[in-house]
């Protein structure tokens, strides 16, 4: 059995603690370690210009479609339309430009009178 220390966390805890930080500080620096260039290749890059919309999508998409861990279920939802709206102002940017920044005002121009003067 493992030993505690004198404020009761034990040497287990402080070594995975001290693990993990390691860990990290290794990953966050590893392009700082090497001395010779490095470059992402095309498709990487390409596949990054695409992250933020697909954060926000994964962040967005479950509060859209379920309320109170169940699917919505009536037409009447402001989320819906805003996540069109959304959606729609995204695909007619072409993901170009404040693309991410205007779909989510794009999406709170209709969300806000749906749901503050409507009450869906």
């Amino acid at each position: 059995m493992i030993a505690p220390s004198l404020d009761g966390t034990d040497l287990w805890t402080l070594g995975v603690i001290a693990g993990l930080a390691g860990v990290t500080v290794v990953t966050r620096c590893f392009f700082f370690m090497s001395k010779a260039p490095w470059h992402l290749p095309h498709w990487a890059q390409r596949g990054l210009q695409y992250a933020p919309i697909a954060a926000l999508s994964a962040v967005v998409a479950p509060e859209v479609v379920m309320m109170h861990g169940q699917l919505i279920h009536t037409w009447q939802d402001a989320r819906i339309y805003a996540a069109l709206a959304g959606a729609g102002y995204f695909f007619w940017r072409k993901g170009q430009g404040q693309a991410v920044l205007g779909t989510i005002v794009s999406g709170m121009v209709v969300y806000l009178p749906l749901h503050l003067g409507l009450g869906w």
